[in-house]
């Protein structure tokens, strides 16, 4: 779940007792999947707060970089890019870095859109997307999120997770993208103790309809950090043949992060 998932309405946001770091944390968050650019008027909306406070606190992220002002529109500022790429994930020897080069070899020999993600609360967030010219479109960008319960890569790190994590997502409900996504938690528990058996995790147009993918667990003691997939067109592309291969990588990365 994210802020703008639980932000409050404009008169709980705008109270005394709100701190104004929130605010502007909130303001931040409301450009998650809004677009390039969003008006204040929208800011304001999807912040939970006053259009007068959305200005001033804007003024403010301005000054620091944070956001950039184009005509009476905003978008995110370059210093956030900064700030998000010095994150432990993304720093030198850190998950993505490690995956790297074991993740453009897959792409090379699959030809496929490859990913790697890792679990947020009830949904995985992208960390890296690779994908070539005459792929399959797959509405992901790095940096955003989808439903853990319903995606390959969600449902490998899953069944190599903790009662507690997975008990969050069924607790949560089982959102549904398409007719095919799983809406049943004891369906859902059955399918994660198929891919704690075979390692690997499929999702057959569960995200996205014409979609296939197959996803393996990246595992440190046990237990699931990060999850690798490999994605194609339903019609002419079986997951199940690039199973192994997926396997590999994910454990192949394993092992380097773990070193």
């Amino acid at each position: 779940m994210t802020m703008l998932d639980t932000a409050p309405t404009p008169v709980e946001a705008d109270s005394s007792t709100t701190p104004s770091v929130m605010k502007a944390l909130l303001l931040l968050d409301a450009f998650r999947g809004a677009g390039p650019t969003v008006g204040v008027s929208e800011i304001a909306r999807r912040a939970g707060v006053s259009k007068s406070t959305a200005f001033r606190l804007l003024a403010h992220l301005e000054r620091g970089g944070y956001v950039e002002r184009h005509g009476t529109d905003y978008c995110l500022g370059r210093h956030l890019f900064e700030l998000g790429n010095s994150v432990p994930i993304c720093l030198p020897h850190g998950l993505r870095d490690v995956a790297a080069p074991l993740l453009g070899q897959l792409f090379t020999r699959t030809q496929k859109v490859v990913h790697l993600a890792v679990l947020d609360g009830t949904e995985v967030v992208y960390v890296e997307k690779l994908h070539g010219p005459g792929a399959v479109n797959v509405a992901t960008t790095v940096g955003g999120r989808m439903p853990a319960s319903c995606s390959s890569l969600g449902k490998a790190i899953l069944a190599f997770s903790d009662r507690e994590t997975i008990g969050r997502v069924l607790r949560s409900g089982l959102p549904r993208r398409t007719a095919y996504s799983i809406a049943d938690p004891a369906r859902l528990l059955q399918e994660l103790g198929r891919v704690r058996a075979k390692g690997v995790a499929f999702d057959r147009e569960e995200i996205q309809l014409g979609l296939v993918c197959a996803a393996a667990p990246v595992l440190r003691d046990g237990r699931a950090v990060a999850a690798v997939s490999v994605s194609g067109q339903a019609l002419g592309f079986n997951p199940e043949s690039i199973a192994a291969e997926v396997h590999r990588t994910a454990d192949a990365i394993s092992r380097a992060f773990a070193a």
